[in-house]
């Protein structure tokens, strides 16, 4: 099964993604994660990411794309994949049905999640994550604080605060690129049956765990 998660930054699409993820057994790609291990490491494609990401742009197609095809040409989504962050614009969406077309394959659910903008702000920039690569645990200080201050529950690493997470001015920019370029695909995948658009947020009491049980309940 090959699930795609739609949302603005600070919608949980992480949380929800890692919580199906470990029910199913379907593997998680995070483009972020990915950009950020290259920008890390400096690799070629993590400084050129980087020089879009510092500014809240998106990250081009020509960066993007390759990387996400061998991703999916790859063992890891050898029993389906859940795609956090691709695509983020119709162009890629269109390509993507490309790829898969040609290894006879298609996107089966696409999970659409929403938040009200001042509340993303204020989760992005009280969000702080564990650096440990394999564990990458996300908090948010608000709602859910590490039992010990600034230390990761699972793996005792200390926390961090992401360099694109700390700026209200770079969080804004980010939204509105992702309305302007993101919201096409909500209607692109309705027309075809398989939106689900879920919304996460404190004032209605429902977060990202309650809607990730709901959907691992309506796979099965």
């Amino acid at each position: 099964m090959i699930i795609i998660m739609m949302g603005a930054q600070g919608t949980g699409k992480g949380t929800v993604a890692g919580i199906i993820s470990e029910s199913t057994g379907i593997k998680q790609l995070s483009t972020g994660d990915v950009f950020r291990k290259n920008i890390k490491e400096q690799t070629p494609l993590g400084i050129e990411a980087n020089k879009y990401i510092a500014k809240g742009e998106l990250v081009p197609d020509d960066v993007t794309v390759p990387m996400v095809v061998g991703y999916l040409d790859s063992d890891m989504a050898k029993d389906g994949i859940i795609l956090d962050g691709f695509p983020r614009t119709l162009e890629q969406a269109e390509k993507l049905d490309e790829i898969l077309t040609e290894r006879g394959k298609k996107v089966d659910l696409v999970i659409n999640l929403t938040t009200p903008r001042e509340e993303i702000i204020d989760r992005i920039l009280t969000r702080r994550v564990c650096p440990n690569p394999s564990c990458k645990t996300t908090y948010n200080l608000k709602l859910n604080p590490p039992k010990v201050d600034g230390i990761c529950d699972k793996c005792g690493t200390e926390l961090v605060q992401r360099e694109d997470d700390s700026s209200a001015e770079a969080i804004n920019q980010r939204l509105e690129i992702y309305e302007n370029k993101t919201a096409p695909l909500v209607e692109y995948y309705a027309k075809r049956g398989i939106l689900r658009t879920e919304e996460v947020s404190s004032r209605i009491n429902r977060m990202g765990k309650e809607v990730a049980e709901e959907i691992i309940k309506d796979l099965k």
